[in-house]
């Protein structure tokens, strides 16, 4: 059993039409393989990759070693370690906002936990090692504030608004500028300018991830959006019942129009779980949403329980800790890890593109 023996260069072809998640370019013309260590048949080497993919570095490890067993047949052993490879930042000139990606997570009613999907998306992205942004849009109702537990105000530096900082996330609200009590009573201009100075005039650094709260139905507010910068797409949630998945279809609707792509759907309020007994009831019913996403040609990203504690971490302000909760982690976390994954399959089904600057 003679095979070929194993040498750098070998492997540095068989590493050569391996693309990077994020780009779709070659890991090595992008120079993110390090350290390509060769003992025998056994091979050691270091994966540079950026936090745009943070939540899935340990799938992209897996699938790069199995890249590498299907070209190398003598290779028997990799140990591949990942490490964030940084490229260099792009020259911003006078630009309020720099991501490479721009989520906008919307519904056809309010009352489906909208606001809370939002958060947990920012949560999820965030603790993964992701560079992460959330925008309050809701301006009739921002509750980013209220989910996130602070009460911070942002500040100005140098004229740029300061996004308050939780838990790593850069976050923007209405909620920040009015006191509790306080309603807006705005026509579309109003709408209009206030949302374009918190993506122009906000300090939000480079991110990976921008997460917009947009306010429930379909209006204004979608139509500014779409119309200031480029959306990666739109994330949609309902409940499971048939009422809301009505409204959930007008909100597809409204953003296909607007040529936004749905990314998905997510089924907020989903089966109850007893913590007592451990028996299983559908309050709201369902699968509902995961039937309207096969229907309408969209993606599911999964369903967020009916649980009790998603509900008083919110109302305490905690909503964080929820991903702490090995009851609800799983389901939250695969939230965003979905989203990922969505968002790395439409890249790599296109030809590669490089990162957006916006709102110059």
């Amino acid at each position: 059993m003679s095979e070929a023996q194993l040498t750098t260069a070998a492997v540095e072809e068989a590493l050569r039409d391996f693309q990077d998640p994020e780009t779709g370019r070659s890991i090595v013309r992008q120079e993110q393989v390090h350290d390509i260590q060769i003992d025998g048949d056994r091979l050691s080497l270091t994966l540079g990759l950026t936090s745009f993919c943070a939540g899935l570095w340990e799938d992209i490890r897996a699938e790069l070693a199995d890249h590498l067993s299907a070209r190398l047949p003598q290779l028997a052993e990799a140990t591949i370690n990942v490490a964030e490879h940084h490229r260099p930042a792009e020259k911003q000139g006078e630009v309020g906002l720099a991501a490479k990606c721009v989520v906008a997570v919307g519904s056809g009613k309010g009352g489906v936990g909208k606001s809370t999907v939002a958060a947990t998306l920012a949560f999820g992205l965030s603790r993964a090692g992701s560079r992460v942004g959330l925008l309050d849009a809701d301006v009739y109702g921002p509750s980013i504030p209220h989910l996130l537990g602070t009460k911070d105000r942002p500040k100005m530096v140098d004229e740029q608004i300061q996004p308050v900082r939780v838990d790593g996330i850069a976050v923007m609200s209405m909620g920040f500028m009015l006191s509790p009590d306080e309603a807006v009573m705005w026509r579309g201009p109003m709408l209009h300018g206030a949302i374009t100075q918190f993506l122009r005039d906000t300090a939000w650094g480079e991110l990976d991830y921008l997460i917009i709260d947009m306010p429930p139905g379909t209006g204004d507010v979608a139509l500014t959006l779409s119309q200031l910068l480029p959306l990666a797409g739109a994330v949609v949630v309902c409940t499971p019942q048939d009422v809301a998945l009505l409204d959930a279809a007008k909100a597809i609707t409204m953003f296909r129009t607007l040529k936004i792509e749905v990314l998905g759907m997510v089924e907020n309020m989903s089966t109850f779980v007893c913590p007592d007994c451990g028996s299983r009831h559908d309050i709201f019913s369902s699968g509902g949403a995961r039937r309207k996403a096969e229907e309408s040609g969209v993606p599911f990203l999964g369903d967020v329980p009916l649980n009790i504690q998603i509900r008083t971490r919110g109302d305490e302000g905690t909503l964080a800790s929820a991903l702490d909760d090995p009851a609800l982690a799983p389901s939250l976390t695969n939230l965003s890890a979905n989203l990922v994954r969505n968002l790395i399959a439409k890249r790599r089904a296109k030809p590669p593109m490089p990162t957006l600057s916006v709102l110059g």
